[in-house]
């Protein structure tokens, strides 16, 4: 493979990987505009979010099979056709209910995006060179979480929101193109492997029987949910509460997202001199001081604008510490079931980050207390349940499956 022919393959995967944080991160300074303009509140606009996560959830779980029965061009073709109707629905979408269930369509079309570049990179390049690559996506990655809500309150402003999603598919359609005349087929279709729900729901069975897999699954899973929360009320928190414009809250979300993703690269230095244990269980600590601080200091009136967005950026920092080392613990036990592992893992974040936004939409919108507690209960029982089951289990990963799962996070945020 030439220099050329690999930095295309490069940028066409990392921008694969960048559909599924495009898609969340876009649209969500256009959720006032969105409310007004269907007729609804801000929390009814918010489970269009919560319906997203369901559907990467259910997706990840789907595609893992689906492209090592078919082979890694054909689910992608179909994943991406499937998000690029779902999303010119979204552009005519004249209720927030239809919006709801297209935005779950849109995220089962578009979560292929978040598996089948693993896959082929797995495929296409030699082990000792996949960290490299995965390397070069995460600084792809890095820019989707700070650009993209910039860009979309920027585009609102102007063009209104449904301009966001002629956006994203005018991107799915170049996307498509370029799949179909760049990107080579890795794997070819292997008609022996089952696609029966028995072999498959034994393989995740055999994983989640694993003490360190359901250990640090859950715990990573249930810490990250906080940054699902954060996501669904941020909006309402920033534009209504403290009366932020699109683009100031473009901004807010930028800065705390170069937080995350500053600390997740910092992350692998630390890993020169610390484990991914003690990594996990110190920043766990701090995260959860932040969350618990967060929401007294929401409750009691203490906290400003400018204090409730430090809180946020320490505790989501802490984030680029704990997600990726948290994932990788949860890995190391696994071989011959780690594509099992790796779908089961994903599905299980992205279930209790669909729960933990739904549960924002639930409960007084009135203040800030319902994204701020359910960003603290999140973080303080993941650090419950790492202390009472940490002790119990042996682990060991490496600094490469951490820089892998690195990946994972940036593409959910």
């Amino acid at each position: 493979m030439n220099a050329k022919n690999r930095t295309t393959i490069i940028l066409i995967l990392g921008f694969l990987s960048a559909i599924a944080p495009f898609s969340i991160d876009m649209y969500l300074p256009g959720f006032p505009a969105i409310a007004i303009d269907l007729h609804t509140s801000i929390e009814m606009v918010s489970y269009s979010l919560s319906s997203f996560f369901i559907g990467v959830c259910i997706g990840q779980v789907l595609c893992g099979p689906l492209l090592d029965r078919f082979g890694r061009k054909m689910p992608l073709y179909a994943g991406l056709l499937l998000y690029i109707a779902a999303t010119i629905g979204c552009v005519f979408t004249k209720s927030v209910e239809v919006l709801i269930a297209l935005r779950f369509l849109q995220a089962i079309g578009g979560c292929v995006g978040m598996v089948a570049p693993r896959a082929i990179i797995r495929d296409l390049f030699h082990v000792d060179e996949s960290a490299k690559i995965f390397s070069y996506m995460i600084l792809i990655l890095g820019v989707s979480p700070i650009i993209a809500p910039t860009a979309g309150s920027y585009i609102i402003t102007h063009f209104g929101w449904h301009a966001i999603f002629i956006l994203l598919t005018i991107i799915s359609v170049l996307l498509f193109a370029a799949v179909v005349i760049w990107l080579p087929e890795s794997r070819q279709p292997d008609p022996s492997f089952s696609l029966k729900p028995k072999p498959i729901l034994d393989s995740f069975w055999i994983v989640l029987k694993q003490p360190q897999f359901f250990t640090y699954a859950v715990t990573g899973a249930i810490s990250s949910a906080g940054l699902f929360a954060y996501l669904a009320g941020s909006p309402y928190v920033f534009m209504k509460l403290f009366g932020t414009t699109e683009q100031q809250y473009g901004g807010i979300f930028a800065l705390i997202a170069t937080g995350l993703i500053t600390s997740s690269q910092l992350n692998n230095l630390c890993l020169k001199k610390f484990n991914s244990q003690q990594i996990v269980k110190a920043t766990l600590t701090i995260q959860t001081i932040a969350g618990l601080l967060l929401f007294a200091g929401t409750a009691a009136g203490w906290l400003n604008l400018y204090t409730t967005i430090a809180l946020i950026f320490l505790y989501l920092s802490c984030q680029g510490f704990n997600f990726p080392n948290a994932s990788a613990l949860s890995m190391a036990p696994f071989s011959k079931h780690a594509g099992s592992a790796s779908a089961l893992m994903g599905a299980i974040q992205m279930g209790f980050g669909a729960l933990s936004s739904a549960v924002v939409g639930l409960f007084n919108p009135h203040s800030a207390m319902p994204m701020t507690g359910v960003m603290a209960a999140c973080v303080l029982l993941s650090w419950i349940i790492l202390f009472f089951r940490e002790k119990k289990i042996t682990v060991n990963a490496s600094a490469e499956d951490v820089e892998v799962q690195t990946l994972d996070m940036i593409e959910k945020y």
